[in-house]
């Protein structure tokens, strides 16, 4: 995001944008009667796998009554105030920061794994895009507007090509696929929710998501939560409000995502970065040569500032590695992406540079985390069969399978906790066995994760009789006692 380019809620305005609506997410028990109710005042489905829609706002009354709304809101706007940019010469000279992340000490590869991004749109017609190959536009593209000219700044630093003519992306011959979340002339709620769905049903790929704002946004998270659980690895903008306090920012604080600041040319953090717990690495992020749309600038290129751009930077890194890495899964990915970065500022992570400087190429040859299975699963609709997902997960253990063993890891900011359903037979005794800096406690199968628990460990081991006639299903919680961990949960029963 430029310096004052800012998210923020906006009412719909009566000259750009349809009927006043609302996006709502239907209780999957009662998925029917609401399509059925939401189809009939005319409302438009976005996202078939989370029953998120588009509903005029007098229908929803009628669905709450039916007991078909889990979460309502009024759909939101986002209005973007870009920062002054400065024509230059679309020279790769004027890229400095090709050098500052490696970019120019290793050859990227071909095409492989796709970077989607998710903003305004594209100008297929700029010397950067016209005949690029492996270019897909998954919606209409629309650039014509003042704050339209995002999505093809940000689509530039991830794959402008190596043709003779202007910039170079950090990886050239990236699959590049591009969803316009502006089709009113600004970014819209329900259309960046459809792109991050519509990316993740592409299959696994790196989603760049250059915008946020101060309102925590369930069904955002929901969309975003989706993608990671179809494998795709979601990258964000930190935010560029580190002069004004550092608001929490959204998509940037939410976990799974990897989450990215900016860097000056002196390879410190700049002034404008949000400082924050869920930075994980930072990239450039002043005077950026970047494309801009033609029909805004009829030189076809600007220098512009901002986490907006140090995102792309990373997004295009991470494919490049998924290209050469493919065996890695989004799980691997995102730690190999931080954990690779060189440390700029106090000794390890820091919330101004998380874990440092993107370094590509020590990122390619940075050595393979153990896989994280089942994530998301920081709560029981996260694991739970027709919860936010329609399988849910399986559970560790099950009838006549009492024993059972994971190993994983957590992290307070992008992985806060880790929950497991485990089958506790009748009459036996459950015990769950943690090595690691973790906490463990059985808690009771619910929809909330604010039930009381059933056991706490002690010593690593938390135990749970079933008294009961009948086995049930509980939940096993891990979470870090530091600020992240590697652990590994066995699970025994016995009748004492």
């Amino acid at each position: 995001m430029t310096p004052r380019f800012l998210i923020v809620i906006a009412a719909f305005l009566a000259s750009a944008a349809p009927a006043r609506a609302d996006l709502v997410q239907l209780e999957p028990s009662h998925a029917q009667t609401g399509a059925k109710l939401a189809r009939r005042a005319g409302g438009a489905e976005l996202v078939r796998e989370l029953g998120i829609w588009r509903v005029p706002t007098y229908a929803v009354e009628e669905l709450r009554r039916a007991g078909a709304v889990r979460i309502s809101e009024p759909e939101h706007l986002y209005a973007t105030t870009a920062a002054a940019a400065q024509a230059t010469d679309p020279l790769v000279p004027t890229q400095w920061w090709r050098t500052i992340v490696g970019a120019d000490r290793v050859d990227p590869p071909g095409p492989g794994k796709p970077v989607t991004v998710v903003d305004s749109g594209l100008d297929i017609t700029h010397p950067e895009f016209a005949g690029r190959p492996n270019t897909f536009l998954l919606n209409k593209q629309t650039t014509t507007e003042d704050d339209e000219d995002h999505g093809t700044e940000v689509s530039s630093v991830i794959a402008a090509p190596n043709n003779g003519v202007g910039i170079v992306g950090v990886y050239p011959e990236a699959v590049l696929r591009v969803w316009d979340a502006s089709p009113f002339g600004i970014l819209n709620e329900g259309a960046a929710i459809q792109g991050i769905a519509e990316a993740a049903r592409e299959g696994p790929g790196v989603i760049n998501l250059s915008f946020g704002g101060e309102d925590d946004d369930p069904l955002l998270e929901d969309a975003i939560m989706f993608a990671y659980r179809s494998g795709s690895l979601v990258v964000a903008a930190a935010g560029n409000e580190g002069l004004e306090g550092s608001p929490k920012g959204y998509p940037a604080a939410y976990p799974h995502v990897l989450t990215v600041g900016a860097t000056n040319q002196s390879g410190r953090v700049a002034s404008f970065s949000t400082i924050a717990g869920t930075v994980d690495l930072v990239a450039p992020g002043v005077q950026i040569p970047v494309a801009e749309p033609l029909a805004q600038d009829a030189t076809g290129y600007v220098q512009v500032p901002g986490t907006s751009f140090s995102s792309p930077m990373v997004a295009g890194a991470a494919a490049w590695v998924w290209t050469t890495r493919p065996d890695l899964d989004n799980t691997q990915l995102f730690e190999v992406m931080r954990r690779s970065a060189m440390d700029i500022g106090e000794p390890g992570f820091d919330h101004a540079a998380g874990y440092g400087l993107l370094d590509i190429p020590n990122a390619l040859s940075f050595r393979t985390p153990t896989r994280d299975p089942q994530e998301p699963n920081e709560v029981p609709a996260d694991i739970e069969p027709h919860g936010l997902f329609a399988s849910g997960e399986a559970p560790l253990t099950q009838r006549g399978h009492a024993a059972g063993s994971v190993s994983a890891r957590v992290d307070r900011s992008e992985d806060p906790v880790d929950l497991y359903r485990i089958w506790a037979p009748a009459g036996e005794v459950i015990r769950a066995h943690v090595t690691g800096q973790v906490t463990v406690r059985l808690l009771p199968r619910s929809r909330s994760s604010k039930a009381g628990p059933l056991a706490a460990g002690k010593r690593g081991v938390a135990a749970y009789r079933n008294s009961g006639k009948h086995g049930i299903y509980v939940y096993a919680e891990i979470r870090p006692i530091a600020r992240e961990a590697d652990y590994r949960l066995r699970l025994t029963a016995a009748r004492r």
